[in-house]
């Protein structure tokens, strides 16, 4: 879609004259005011056509409308004409996204508003963290845009938009609907969200009940998905297409590596097409198709018209964010390009598969302004996938996008990854034919996901090629009996069970979802409920829950007339979501019972004043001049243990149980060890092999790192801490939530754009200290105004720099002295503002020719460059 504009007074705008209509009606019965100009900027609005254009179509519309001699209008009426004219201009996808909308906004379904005023002005029992969290990452703005909602509007949003898609799918199929019967279910699943007992992912809050899911589908209400290219000699680019597409919507994206040995890189033609990129996700999704194809299939190669892409810094609509200009586009067309050029005349590798999926998500999140979340699966036997992260300048510069696991067999021998996990956690194992094989394991194989072929990047969802998946959490731990617990099961299957109904805007996948109908209801605050209740109460609850379950599957999908879900429980890491309650996340242990959580907010935010007003310990970040540091006091009230103290073989057993009595897709789980436990993970993989479906690993390490997000605590200093706080202030502001990814675990959550930091520490193997002033010695980074400005790693022995160099844009002094450094990335040219640059000391050859025209440019403007 084109960037819109709001035209000034001087521009054309319409009058009402006497021969329109006086009033329209809406189906409410509301009367207003006939106005054309806010026909154009409500068409304007919902579909993105270009303003211009919105002025002819209104126009031409008009003209119709006088026909009629109406002194009032009905806005369906309005509508209908409207759509005609879309479709007379040719604009056939406007006009489908304006038409769904009239059916939607007839059907919508709303809770009655005396109910609600129950809840106006009120707060939930929020957890330690939870209103700060919701406010920050789930309150969307307002109508009125002049302030973010309170948890009552997103709860009433989330519900609304559950029991629309409940009314619109049975007016669809013209099946029964009992309004007084939805009424009385919707306020119940309302009071089970606002008492805490379940919650949509984080993607639900943040999207359920949006006009953009009635635009586009529920693509953006699942977590995640999964992606083959075992077929890709047939479906050629569906698979990278699909990948991208889903990660500009927040998606996350597995992949396999099927796809290599099975198809030969053809040379382009000589020939050439103009190809004028749209400004939309479709537009950048049909440029990556353009190239590969080329390649693929031999095709003409499009010569890439970028002018249409918004400059970087305009706002994005939908999802919010800034636009990045075209620059992470070209960069990934180009690198994609550099991959398929070396490969003419041989077929693709499975690190090529990687690397193309990885460019892919590495151009996401520098393009839309979120993180990207992809998980490989290879082969264990696959050595040149197994170490592909041990090229450092691929990694730094593209290969951090996908954690990387292996499709694990029974009876493989571990000791071939066993001192990579020890390292860094990776490979995770993917238990592939357990997920193929058996629903709940320790049953009897049913074979119900016999054409699976991955997961999601969590791991909590067995899938198909171009399957997504849609979860929603529950919290056994705040719950008092097994008769609540399962009266909260009913109404967050149906939140699940809804999205399912919902389709795509791509046909593979309405195919297999609208078959499997996969979803996943949650626990979270496990080791919580096994606190409070017990594991055996726990575990009783998991087995009769998940029956019950089944039964409630079988009732409603008659009632909506669709097939019973494939599988319907699961288990997943949570993160930001736990937050809100304040349980402890999915099956995982927490910190400690008693501990500071510190988390890090913009210096601008009004956030500050309220928190400062209530007492909360804040003080300015050490590693950022423009973000401030804010400590929360947190105890654990049902707490068991905390993760240093929980042995490898407790987690593993939890996972076990819980694949058992509950999940019959994965349990997600990362099991922390000591180093003294490494010894012990061979055996504990070959015990599990086959009574789980998937695992990782994580070494527990010291960070050593000032303001770290947790630390432990007395329950004296505890105590003395939350004796100083007051309550908070309702946060009324129109600061705009973050919004969610993928599984909102923080595991799920890889590089981002603005880690260099970070890769430089892997790289010199510590952390970096802040430090006020690079000198000629110097070791560490200075922050100004927010940015970094300058980096010393002086008489550090590295090899090379992260490719992400470029990324530190405001860059006015970078020391390498006596680093040892032998190259230098061509990145590092696209760094403007250097002001010093030491390179005394340092092993480096001939090196490429535009690095030396960078730095005679440098030279030139009396810049200061001292060489070895």
């Amino acid at each position: 879609m084109v960037q819109s504009y709001i035209p000034d007074k001087n521009e054309f705008s319409f009058s009402i004259s006497n021969i329109f209509p006086k009033h329209m009606v809406n189906s409410r019965g509301d009367i207003k005011p006939f106005d054309p100009d806010k026909m154009i900027a409500s068409l304007n609005k919902e579909t993105g056509l270009d303003w211009e254009e919105c002025i002819k179509v209104i126009r031409d519309s008009l003209k119709r409308i006088t026909l009629l001699g109406l002194d009032t209008i009905q806005t369906s009426m309005l509508r209908e004409i409207m759509c005609l004219e879309l479709t007379a201009k040719g604009y056939h996808k406007e006009r489908n996204i304006y038409a769904k909308l009239i059916n939607s906004t007839v059907i919508k379904f709303r809770l009655d508003d005396n109910f609600i005023d129950k809840y106006r002005g009120t707060q939930p029992n929020w957890g330690p963290l939870g209103y700060i969290t919701y406010k920050r990452t789930y309150a969307r703005l307002t109508d009125s845009e002049t302030r973010t909602e309170e948890f009552f509007e997103t709860a009433r949003r989330v519900v609304e938009g559950v029991f629309s898609i409940q009314k619109e799918h049975c007016f669809k199929l013209s099946l029964p609907w009992n309004p007084e019967k939805a009424q009385k279910s919707a306020q119940r699943m309302f009071e089970k969200m606002w008492d805490f007992k379940f919650l949509p992912p984080g993607r639900g809050l943040w999207m359920m009940g949006t006009e953009f899911i009635d635009k586009h589908g529920s693509m953006a209400l699942n977590n995640c998905g999964f992606a083959s290219t075992a077929d890709i000699a047939t479906k050629k680019s569906k698979a990278f297409e699909w990948l991208m597409d889903a990660l500009m919507l927040g998606v996350g994206v597995g992949f396999d590596t099927k796809g290599a040995g099975k198809i030969t890189i053809q040379k382009p033609k000589d020939e050439h097409f103009v190809f004028e990129i749209p400004d939309s996700r479709e537009g950048w999704v049909q440029a990556l198709r353009h190239l590969i194809t080329a390649y693929f299939d031999g095709d003409v190669m499009p010569i890439y018209d970028f002018t249409k892409i918004r400059k970087k810094g305009t706002p994005i609509r939908g999802f919010g964010g800034v636009a990045s200009g075209p620059e992470p586009l070209q960069e990934m067309l180009d690198s994609q390009k550099e991959i398929l050029d070396a490969r003419i005349g041989k077929t693709l590798t499975s690190v090529d598969i990687v690397d193309m999926m990885n460019l892919i998500g590495k151009c996401v999140v520098a393009g839309n302004v979120r993180r990207s979340a992809e998980i490989a699966l290879g082969d264990v036997d696959d050595e040149a996938y197994v170490t592909c992260k041990q090229d450092q300048t691929a990694l730094y510069h593209h290969r951090w996008a996908s954690n990387n696991s292996i499709i694990g067999k029974r009876g493989m021998d571990y000791s071939k990854i066993v001192e990579s996990i020890a390292k860094n956690g990776e490979p995770g194992i993917i238990y592939l034919e357990n997920a193929q094989a058996y629903s709940r394991m320790g049953y009897e194989p049913d074979f119900k996901d016999k054409k699976a072929v991955g997961v999601n990047p969590c791991g909590e969802q067995t899938l198909e090629s171009f399957e997504l998946c849609c979860l929603v959490e529950t919290f056994p731990s705040r719950h008092d009996s097994y008769e609540e617990f399962e009266e909260t099961l009913k109404y967050a299957y149906l939140y699940a069970k809804s999205v399912t109904l919902v389709n795509t805007h791509w046909n593979e996948t309405n195919a297999v979802m609208g078959k499997n109908r996969r979803i996943g209801t949650s626990q979270t605050g496990i080791i919580d409920a096994f606190a409070r209740h017990g594991r055996h109460e726990v575990l009783n609850w998991c087995d009769k829950g998940y029956k019950y379950l089944r039964a409630q599957d079988e009732k409603y999908s008659d009632f909506f007339c669709v097939p019973q879900s494939i599988k319907i429980t699961t288990v997943k890491p949570s993160g930001t979501v736990s937050l809100l309650p304040g349980v402890s996340p999915g099956i995982h242990y927490p910190h400690a019972e008693h501990y500071i959580r510190r988390i890090r907010i913009s210096k601008e935010s009004t956030l500050i004043d309220i928190l400062r007003e209530a007492n909360y310990p804040i003080e300015q970040d050490a590693y950022s001049e423009n973000s401030m540091v804010i400590e929360f006091p947190v105890k654990e009230e049902n707490f068991l243990r905390g993760k240093e103290h929980t042995s490898l073989w407790e987690q593993i057993s939890n996972a076990i149980d819980y694949q058992h009595y509950w999940s019959d897709n994965q349990v997600s789980i990362t099991v922390t060890f000591r180093k003294d436990e490494v010894k012990d993970i061979p055996f504990a993989l070959s015990f599990a092999e086959d009574k789980i479906k998937g695992i990782s690993l994580l070494p527990l390490s010291e960070h050593g790192y000032q303001q770290a997000p947790y630390e432990e605590i007395t329950q004296e200093e505890f105590e003395k801490r939350k004796k100083q706080l007051k309550p908070i202030k309702t946060w009324t502001t129109a600061e705009k939530g973050a919004g969610t990814v993928y599984c909102d675990g923080d595991s799920c959550h890889v590089v981002e754009e603005s880690n260099v930091l970070k890769e430089f520490e892997v790289i010199v193997g510590e952390s970096i200290p802040s430090i006020t002033k690079v000198e000629d010695n110097s070791f560490g980074f200075v922050i100004k105004e927010g940015k970094i400005v300058e980096i010393g790693m002086a008489n550090k022995k590295i090899d090379n720099l992260p490719e992400s160099i470029a990324q530190v844009e405001g860059l006015r002094i970078l020391n390498l002295k006596n680093t040892g450094i032998n190259a230098l990335p061509l990145s590092i040219t696209q760094l403007k503002n250097i002001e010093i640059l030491n390179l005394e000391e340092t092993n480096l050859g001939i090196l490429p020719e535009n690095i030396k025209v960078w730095i005679s440019e440098l030279e030139r403007k009396g810049k200061k460059v001292l060489l070895k």
